[in-house]
């Protein structure tokens, strides 16, 4: 399921943003807050311990340095990590750079997700609002159908071949705890940047509220 999930959670947000529009829908922005949210609870009650457990005190550097890698990658990305990406209608070059970033973001979360079907459910609901906005971004430029889809298929690869790579690796093995914490990194970024920018000048109303205590009370009791 590790390799099947996050290409379904691609496919998944392609089909959002052909059929449900979700630039101006309600319901993909509660979807962001709450995926927001439930990366963020499984990061901290699931792989945060696990690292400090089994790692060594150098774990805290390597989750500093995931958060400065995602920060550098969103140069390039602008953002589609945690929602943002602006349409650009005239753009008829293949965003190389693009897919570079976000390949990196998707490879890396690949890595812990054999650690557990939690880890497992929290990619997969990130993923999807993050195809969501990559799809609409790219079906709104000017790149040929095949160019969206070479783009979408190999971003749709990269998660369950970074879990593959670790599984085929000893040397992966045996330093998975400080990949795991540079992931770590990653996604506490991205997550928390999702729930700061979740409402208009950072205000929360009842429903994000509702969304994003519902995705940490689910993370923590299933």
């Amino acid at each position: 399921m590790i390799y099947i999930l996050p290409l379904i959670s691609v496919i998944a947000g392609y089909l959002i943003a052909i059929f449900l529009k979700p630039s101006s829908s309600i319901g993909f922005k509660l979807l962001l807050s709450f995926s927001g949210a439930y990366l963020l609870a499984v990061t901290i009650f699931e792989l945060l311990p696990e690292v400090y457990l089994n790692g060594t005190e150098e774990v805290g550097i390597f989750i500093m340095l995931g958060l400065l890698l995602q920060i550098i990658l969103e140069f390039v990305s602008k953002g589609v990590e945690h929602g943002h990406l602006h349409h650009q209608e005239g753009m008829k070059k293949f965003p190389i750079l693009l897919l570079i970033s976000l390949s990196i973001h998707a490879f890396l979360e690949g890595f812990p997700m054999d650690e557990g079907d939690h880890i497992l459910h929290g990619v997969v609901i990130h993923k999807i609002p993050v195809a969501t906005i990559l799809s609409v971004f790219l079906i709104h430029s000017n790149l040929s159908k095949i160019k969206v889809g070479l783009f979408l298929a190999v971003f749709a690869l990269m998660t369950p071949l970074g879990s593959f790579f670790k599984s085929q690796f000893s040397l992966l093995q045996d330093i998975s705890i400080y990949i795991n914490a540079l992931v770590i990194g990653i996604f506490l970024h991205v997550s928390t940047t999702i729930l700061f920018e979740a409402s208009k000048n950072h205000k929360f109303n009842i429903s994000k509220l509702a969304v994003i205590v519902g995705g940490i009370l689910l993370a923590y009791f299933i």
